[in-house]
């Protein structure tokens, strides 16, 4: 075999939020670096809360002597907004890290990291205005 392909192992996971929907891949490497479609996290989330967001499984979530572990963030996102896409990108990362280290798992979970946030926009029903807002009643 002349061309010798070395693949890298890398971890998938996938975390969501209302419409939004992160695949979250993540491969250890010498330093930590993060990409969102293509583009450094600090380019892609504007605001600082949501750059803290995207990172807090990695640094709230790990003790002193793993958080040494350098990992190589990679997510595809789309749907939603800008927040909703960095809380999917967050239950992403953290799904990802339970699965490369099981005993991550109890602090992430305290955090509350590995919850799936089920609210949602509630759909339109016929004959109202919005999903529960009804149109003004009158008795004559």
């Amino acid at each position: 075999m002349d061309k010798e392909t070395k693949k890298e192992k890398y971890i998938e996971a996938i975390g969501r939020r209302k419409t939004s929907t992160a695949r979250v891949r993540i491969t250890k490497g010498t330093k930590t670096h993060f990409v969102v479609n293509g583009k450094e996290a600090r380019e892609y989330f504007h605001t600082e809360v949501e750059r803290r967001l995207v990172l807090d499984p990695i640094v709230k979530g790990m003790s002193a002597e793993k958080a040494e572990t350098k990992w190589s963030v990679e997510a595809k996102v789309s749907g939603g907004g800008m927040h909703s896409q960095a809380e999917a990108v967050r239950l992403g990362l953290s799904r990802a890290l339970v699965v490369s280290d099981g005993e991550l798992r109890g602090g992430l979970k305290v955090l509350g990291f590995l919850k799936r946030d089920p609210r949602a926009k509630e759909r339109r029903k016929f004959g109202l205005k919005k999903a529960r807002k009804a149109p003004q009643w009158s008795k004559r």
